[in-house]
């Protein structure tokens, strides 16, 4: 199972995030199947990819160490693809979502650890 994860630190008031998370992933064409104050789980659009590519998206929103203009957030990116080559199907939508978080117009990067 290949699994990739990456912890941010964004200026961006709490109650602005997780809204602004969800329509990020979305325009990333991911399907948000839930999310609530803390938590957002999306996934690739079925048929686009063979079901053990099939990649999904995991957001954490640490709200315990929030201050009124920074929040820490994880993301874990997985599928059912054993990782065999360094380049994997996984490995590109993660990048591709790092890169999105990073590069975000709705917040300032503070930091980027990825894991």
């Amino acid at each position: 199972m290949a699994r990739y994860t990456c912890s941010f630190i964004v200026s961006v008031p709490i109650e602005h995030l997780q809204p602004l998370l969800v329509d990020l992933l979305q325009d990333l064409e991911l399907d948000v199947q839930y999310y609530n104050a803390d938590y957002i789980m999306a996934r690739e659009i079925p048929g686009t990819v063979p079901y053990t590519k099939f990649v999904k998206v995991e957001v954490l929103i640490d709200k315990s160490t929030a201050t009124e203009t920074e929040t820490r957030l994880s993301i874990v990116v997985k599928n059912e693809e054993l990782p065999l080559q360094l380049d994997n199907h996984c490995r590109q939508v993660f990048e591709y979502v790092k890169q999105a978080i990073e590069h975000s117009r709705h917040w300032h990067l503070i930091e980027s650890l990825a894991g």
